[in-house]
């Protein structure tokens, strides 16, 4: 300990407590210009047995910005359209509810050349992540 200060690690509710107080300053930085500070859009597809075979989860985010955070398809049912149909979907949704813009992040080894041929572009790659290897942040505009 020093100063009197202890870093310990948070339980469950002081992580919450945690991340609504960095909410709460964003929103006495800038006023919320949804509903609530996050809404899900999150999306999957089924097989005809009912067995999930890829989705989407993402939300709308605080100020209606399209906040992808996983995109994921079944290895068998790759390649044959069902990413590009859930991200339009998603998309879609989320132009409904007035985002304007979305953002990610995939590593290189994932399917940064899918979201290039959907209209993303880099604004950051971060080195190294993991070792050797890279992870793309991007964005478009909706």
């Amino acid at each position: 300990m020093e100063n009197g200060y202890e870093i310990t690690i948070p339980r469950e509710d002081e992580a919450e407590h945690i991340g609504n107080m960095l909410l709460q300053f964003n929103l006495e930085s800038i006023s919320l210009t949804q509903e609530k500070p996050f809404i899900s859009i999150n999306r999957c597809i089924k097989n005809g047995n009912g067995e999930i075979i890829g989705g989407i989860l993402a939300c709308s985010a605080l100020w209606q910005v399209l906040s992808i955070d996983t995109l994921w398809v079944k290895k068998e049912f790759r390649n044959q359209g069902i990413a590009k149909q859930l991200l339009s979907v998603v998309e879609d949704k989320a132009r409904s509810m007035g985002c304007h813009i979305a953002y990610l992040s995939t590593y290189d080894f994932q399917a940064k050349d899918f979201y290039f041929k959907n209209g993303y572009e880099i604004f950051g790659i971060l080195e190294d992540c993991p070792k050797g290897h890279r992870l793309y942040h991007l964005s478009k505009k909706l």
